[in-house]
Parts: structure tokens; sequence; C-alpha cells
């Protein structure tokens, strides 16, 4: 999808018809095993927020414009480890949530491909809490 569609997308007005999703919100847990600073820890978020919206498919567009509409709430949790993330993006998954995974290139201070952050979401507040409401907050 080019820039300019993406951006048409997420400003226009939803079409009629599309269903409001509720209360959402966008999880990103961190990985907390890498022992990353409170700057690496940002820049990763934010490298979670985008890869985030750009991977959700058209089946959860009525989620994103609902999200979008009502202040794009973001959660920061914690995750142990990297196999932490993984088994929270599979039950994710298996629940229909869109997903995606943060690695991180190596340019500073962790080595190249580490997993420092899951995004899950945007989706229904409810469906996230089954996943990740017993998480520590950030």
């Amino acid at each position: 999808m080019g820039l300019r569609r993406w951006v048409h997308r997420i400003t226009a007005p939803p079409p009629p018809g599309r269903a409001a999703a509720g209360p959402t919100k966008l999880v990103l847990v961190v990985n907390q095993g890498l022992k990353m600073g409170k700057g690496k820890v940002a820049a990763q978020a934010g490298h979670a927020c985008v890869h985030a919206l750009l991977g959700l498919e058209e089946a959860h567009h009525g989620v994103l414009d609902a999200w979008l509409s009502s202040g794009q709430r973001k959660i920061c949790v914690k995750g142990r480890d990297a196999d932490h993330l993984l088994a929270l993006q599979s039950s994710a998954q298996q629940a229909g949530l869109p997903t995606s995974l943060v690695r991180d290139a190596g340019h500073t201070q962790i080595p190249a491909g580490s997993l420092t952050v899951l995004s899950i979401g945007p989706a229904n507040e409810e469906a996230l809490d089954a996943i990740t409401g017993d998480l520590p907050l950030l």
C-alpha cells in the first residue's frame, strides 16, 4: 500500500456500516531480559507502534478506526524474555488478534536480531486483557 493511500485510509471518515469495536488499546510487551536503557525502550516501543499500524489487515480496520478516534491508548507491560514474548504472540494470534515483533538492528546496546518488543493490537480491550492483563506495567 502506498503512503498516500495509507494516510487517506487513516484520515478519511469511515464508510457507513463499519461497526465500532468498543474500548480498544494497543499493548506493547517489552523484553526485560535485554536490560535496555530507557531511551532504547522508548525507541523500540515507537518502532512497535509503527509496525502495528502498518501491519494491520483489512479485517482489523474497524478496530483501527475505533482506536484512532478514541485517543490511541497504548499500554507498555513487562515481558520476561524473548520466549515469553513469542508465547504471548502465539496466544494472541490464536485469539485472532494482530501482532508484530520488533527486532533490533544491533547498532547500539544489544545484539542484532534481539527481540525487543511485541505489539498486540490495536484490538478490543477485553480480548487483550485476557492475554496480557496479568503482566506488570513497565
